[in-house]
């Protein structure tokens, strides 16, 4: 196993962990798990495999974010099943209510990977850069205060600030539980 594949597991365990202790303190807002198809092509050509688990914590929003719409912190992680490119990733989110059941979000921040960064295995992306943009977005239902299910398009590259700029999308459901 690569070493930085190790280090992103271990951030995806210390990401499932570290709720129980802060959402007491009002820190962690809420967590996420799902399942992603990897590499959807859903705004670049598929050439990976497999699929990502994916976990994420958010969290309260700070004060002094309420000037940009109050968005929540967020850190995660998505490993993929097959040894293709796994990522840890933190940004903001923000969030719109249609209804009481009924949101959708949008998200913005950056990611690490342990994927390629040349073309010289046929078989994988080339990223370009270890450190990429990332964005994603969400609609969700949700089921009461707690409990929810969204379906989430993300998306990561280096937005051609690299030599190769392949990018990476995954879209998949997630469960969400508020504290």
């Amino acid at each position: 196993m690569l070493p930085a594949m190790r280090r992103i597991r271990k951030i995806a365990l210390a990401a499932v962990l570290l709720p129980a202790s802060a959402a007491a303190e009002g820190i962690v807002s809420e967590i996420r798990l799902g399942m992603l198809h990897h590499d959807a092509g859903i705004m670049t050509v598929d050439k990976e495999r497999g699929t990502d688990g994916n976990v994420e914590v958010l969290f309260a929003s700070p004060s002094a974010l309420d000037v940009i719409g109050a968005p929540r912190p967020h850190i995660g992680a998505s490993v993929n099943s097959v040894g293709d490119t796994d990522q840890a990733y933190g940004g903001l989110t923000w969030a719109y209510d249609f209804t009481g059941t009924l949101f959708c979000e949008g998200s913005l921040g950056g990611a690490v990977h342990d994927g390629k960064l040349n073309k010289k295995d046929p078989g994988r992306k080339a990223l370009g850069s270890r450190v990429l943009f990332r964005e994603s977005v969400s609609l969700g239902w949700r089921f009461d205060a707690h409990h929810s299910l969204s379906l989430m398009i993300d998306h990561v590259s280096n937005a051609n600030l690299a030599s190769h700029n392949a990018g990476l999308d995954g879209v998949g459901l997630r469960y969400g539980y508020r504290f």
